[in-house]
């Protein structure tokens, strides 16, 4: 490169990398909407062209610029700068993106109402990068299949087979078809069936007999003389006292329980087969409620008195903990609300701190970019001090070359003679080594020379005297294993015996479950016939009751009338 574009270049780089942080927004911007099928490699070209349109299109003028971009692939460019100089993305989004670095005013003023003033002219580029993508037609280059090819492998010989021929397969035994008794409903359902379409049917029969014997009863509504009109069976004199639909109600509910409580026919008792567990749960069942019972009886027995007292009070130690929990949870709420508005004021406090912050590091970074520009300008008289040195120190170059080249010589002249006496005593300590070594072999071949004895007799009652605290001999732990074998069996024959007690423990106690589970039911089945007898009894006892009190009311109902109609006559 000459002078001119090395320069062009350096400042692009410098550039480039000063402004770096502004460049991104846009380049990221661009790969996120318009590039996002763009490779990543080419972002650095993204960077170079936005620079170049931002700080230095004044500088190299618009046909540089354009000799650039057409130098560069047409589409990426025409891509690229259609989504740079769009006028609402430079008012809005590029603008405030950039006002977080440097002052607004400052870049409205140096960078976007520059890049707006030169909108029209690049526009013109981007349509004539438009036209030529339009015009340029793409030939696609076909690449060339690789096509496989088998490879050329030999085909091995078929072996002779020599193995004996295979057994026969195992005949499976025939199994026992499965019985059809499986696939049918068993007969306990059917009965109880049977019983409830029996019940069902008696039910009907004694509905239909008690709408029979209610119609024509002595009491129904058609039956009782009316004057002055023919009432029908829904319709109810007016004139009649309050009290007649009341008797009228009583005597129907009376046939209704008369006709529905017929006996019915008891079910046959169905033999159910109890598990362990069943039984278990059975008789923990009946011990649980004579536990009961005899605790209750010994309350009684004791005194104890009426718990309404304490229900009341635990009432209302329950509706104080409801009130309590009540004033917790709106205690809560409120709370809760505090806490949002408290968080509302800390949110606002914390923007105000960040703006205060934003604009503290923007003085921060002014004075770093003054005391950055002046520090370039110190490095820059450094430099040209030390060139001044640099040119002087040249002129005295041969003198300082000569003296280097004694001194080399010099420091040559020393290694050679240290190394010439490092290798003459290496020699001599080597020589000395492969002498102690050729003693010791001698040394050793002449132990391996003395016969030594290969047989060993072992005698199986002595220890191998290792000196350890459990040592014997094989003859002793061949009799401790015996002696181990014998007391794990006896172990074994001990806990064989034991399962088979317990067995036959669980097996009484199943028994005994058994019977107290008998006896039970026998007890409640007693009190249930008693139960049911003392019921008969007790409704024979009041039917004629009943009858005797529907009679009078019968009477007072015919004299009420007798009265009313001699009101009416004398009326």
């Amino acid at each position: 490169l000459n002078v001119t574009e090395e320069k062009f270049v350096l400042d692009t780089l410098a550039g480039c990398a000063e402004y770096k942080s502004m460049l991104d927004v846009v380049v990221n911007a661009f790969y996120v909407q318009d590039g996002r099928y763009c490779p990543i490699s080419e972002r650095n070209l993204y960077l170079v062209i936005c620079y170049l349109a931002t700080f230095q299109l004044e500088d190299i003028g618009l046909q540089h610029f354009s000799r650039i971009v057409k130098s560069l692939d047409t589409a990426k460019m025409q891509k690229f700068l259609r989504f740079f100089f769009n006028d609402l993305y430079l008012n809005t989004w590029i603008k405030d993106e950039w006002s977080h670095f440097y002052d607004s005013v400052y870049v409205k003023e140096n960078w976007i109402d520059p890049l707006l003033r030169w909108q029209p002219k690049v526009q013109q580029l981007i349509e004539k990068l438009t036209d030529k993508l339009s015009n340029h037609t793409t030939t696609v280059k076909t690449s060339r299949v690789t096509q496989p090819k088998e490879f050329n492998l030999t085909v091995p010989k078929p072996r002779a087979i020599l193995l004996p021929p295979p057994a026969p397969l195992p005949v499976p035994a025939k199994r026992q078809p499965v019985p059809p008794s499986i696939y049918k409903p068993p007969k306990e359902r059917k009965q109880l069936e049977e019983i409830k379409t029996k019940n069902i049917q008696k039910a009907k029969v004694s509905i239909t007999s008690l709408t029979c014997v209610c119609k024509g009863g002595p009491f129904f509504l058609n039956n009782l003389p009316m004057q002055g009109r023919i009432l029908t069976g829904t319709e109810i004199d007016p004139f009649l006292p309050q009290y007649l639909e009341v008797v009228w109600k009583s005597v129907l509910t009376q046939y209704f329980q008369e006709f529905t409580k017929q006996p019915q026919d008891p079910i046959d008792n169905i033999p159910i087969k109890l598990n362990t567990a069943a039984i278990l749960r059975e008789g923990a069942l009946y011990q649980r409620k004579l536990e009961e019972e005899l605790k209750r009886i010994q309350n009684l027995q004791q005194g104890a008195g009426d718990p309404s007292e304490f229900l009341e009070w635990q009432k209302q130690m329950r509706g104080k903990d409801l009130e309590e929990q009540l004033a917790e949870i709106e205690c809560r709420r409120l709370q809760g609300k505090l806490s949002h508005e408290e968080a509302v004021l800390a949110r606002q406090n914390v923007i105000q701190e960040n703006k205060k912050k934003a604009d503290l590091l923007r003085e921060e970074k002014a004075e770093l970019m003054h005391l950055y520009a002046e520090k370039r300008l110190q490095e820059q008289k450094e430099m040209k001090e030390l060139v001044e040195q640099v040119t002087e120190g040249h002129k005295n170059v041969k003198q300082v070359k000569a003296k280097i080249q004694e001194y080399k010589q010099q420091i040559v002249q020393q290694v050679c003679e240290e190394s010439e006496e490092l290798l003459r005593q290496a020699l001599e300590e080597e020589e000395e080594k492969n002498r102690k070594r050729y003693e010791l072999i001698q040394q050793i071949r002449a132990i391996e020379s003395i016969p030594s004895i290969k047989h060993k007799f072992v005698d199986l009652t002595e220890t191998g005297g290792h000196g350890l605290f459990g040592e014997m001999s094989i003859v002793e732990l061949r009799e401790r294993l015996a002696l181990l074998k014998e007391a794990q069996k006896a172990a074994e024959e001990e806990k064989r015996d034991q399962i088979i007690h317990e067995k036959q423990a669980k097996e009484q106690l199943l028994l005994d479950k058994l019977d107290q589970i008998s006896q039970f039911r026998a007890e409640l089945g007693r009190a249930a016939a008693l139960k049911q007898e003392e019921k008969k009894k007790s409704q024979s006892g009041e039917r004629p009751m009943k009858d005797e009190r529907i009679l009078n009311l019968q009477k007072k109902i015919v004299e009420k009338t007798m009265e009313r109609k001699k009101q009416e006559g004398l009326l």
